[in-house]
């Protein structure tokens, strides 16, 4: 059973979560708290495994709590909020102090069933992260990386959002990253982006997060990074120093066409539960791109984008996924090494340098090569005979 701690200022909410949550078998609801200090007596006594918490409450508000439980005895926190533009900067904040999770609050956009289907796999995946205690606040880490980038390169050109004739396709034989992540993926995408040149190749980063916050997130990421960052829009184009962020809510699949990848968002049904799903993506790459992509598979739970990867890496691509050591949730890079998905696996903190390595090509005698490190064969690859999540494009 998950130990379940429900914190929330609002009676009607602790209500329906924990009715909600009581109803699964794996799930256990100790205690609900209206306020921080409650909730800090209710800890000592239940010693939960998994905290939901509200990030707008009295006394004392939510980041500071937060803030104060990653840096004494971290506990794994899923986040509840609401999806206003305030409540979205402030969730991405508590992601950064160290929660695992972001989950809508119950409301006009989303029903009571789907927050309990959202919540309750959140609650899973938490209740097996693994947590660091808060050292470097998160505002002083963004502070740090802006002060090493004070103006973008090319800031003050503008930067193209829309495939048309006029727009200039990347120069040919320029390489493509794509990346996917869920549970602890907006902190690891973030540590990769920072690694990472004004002038690295378009890079294509799907999340498993709800509609709302994917503009939140790339918007902040813009304001501390080198590279520009922006939610993507159908028919956008990727071009280098650029990085674009799919919206919650929609697939997002690339089509290359005369050396120009382009954007595509779909409304297909879910794929591993998840809209967008990383599977449809690295697929799409498999299809399009081929070789001349390198795809990044990051900390989550469950499974999606290890078979995506294990396409590209068969297309010819170059392919990476994040050592456990550094995850915090050993899932779907996990199941990646099994399939033999990757050529390399590498903590987080190593995985920018071998990106950028696999995406510059040498030449030699006027024959473009890239050097592959040693990794297990595709061949040695175990076969997987499950039934494929299918979506229609």
């Amino acid at each position: 059973m998950i130990r379940v701690l429900v914190v929330d200022d609002s009676a009607v909410v602790r209500r329906i979560l924990g009715d909600e949550l009581s109803r699964l078998p794996d799930i256990e609801v100790v205690a609900t708290a209206a306020d921080p200090f409650e909730a800090r007596d209710l800890i000592v006594l239940h010693n939960p495994d998994v905290i939901t918490l509200d990030l707008e409450m009295p006394k004392m508000d939510g980041l500071s709590f937060l803030e104060r439980i990653m840096r004494s005895h971290p506990i794994p926190v899923v986040v509840v909020s609401s999806l206003t533009q305030g409540s979205t900067s402030t969730a991405l904040r508590a992601l950064a102090l160290g929660a695992v999770e972001v989950v809508p609050k119950p409301g006009a956009s989303w029903s009571v069933p789907d927050v309990a289907r959202r919540l309750s796999r959140a609650i899973r995946a938490a209740s097996v992260a693994t947590l660091r205690k808060l050292e470097t606040p998160p505002e002083q880490g963004a502070d740090r990386i802006a002060a090493r980038h004070p103006v973008k390169a090319s800031a003050a050109a503008p930067l193209p959002v829309a495939a048309s004739p006029d727009v200039a396709a990347p120069q040919a034989g320029s390489r493509l990253v794509v990346v996917g992540a869920s549970t602890g993926g907006t902190r690891a995408v973030e540590t990769f982006l920072t690694g990472l040149p004004a002038n690295a190749p378009g890079i294509v980063v799907v999340l498993h997060m709800p509609s709302g916050f994917t503009k939140s997130y790339a918007d902040r990421l813009d304001s501390i990074l080198p590279l520009h960052v922006r939610e993507a829009e159908d028919g956008a184009v990727v071009v280098p120093g650029t990085v674009l962020v799919a919206p919650g809510g929609y697939h997002l699949i690339l089509q290359k066409t005369g050396g120009r990848c382009t954007v595509h968002l779909r409304s297909g049904p879910p794929v591993h539960h998840q809209r967008p799903a990383v599977d449809v993506l690295f697929r799409s790459v498999a299809r399009s791109v081929g070789a001349d992509a390198v795809g990044v598979l990051l900390t989550g739970m469950g499974a999606d984008g290890a078979r995506g990867l294990l396409e590209m890496r068969e297309a010819g691509a170059h392919t990476v996924a994040e050592a456990q050591s550094t995850c915090v949730v050993y899932g779907m890079p996990r199941v990646a090494a099994e399939l033999g998905a990757a050529v390399q696996i590498l903590p987080l903190e190593q995985i920018g340098e071998a990106v950028m390595r696999a995406a510059r090509p040498r030449r030699e005698g006027g024959v473009r090569t890239r050097t592959v490190p040693a990794g297990p064969s595709t061949e040695q690859a175990p076969v997987y005979r499950g039934t494929k999540e299918v979506v229609k494009l």
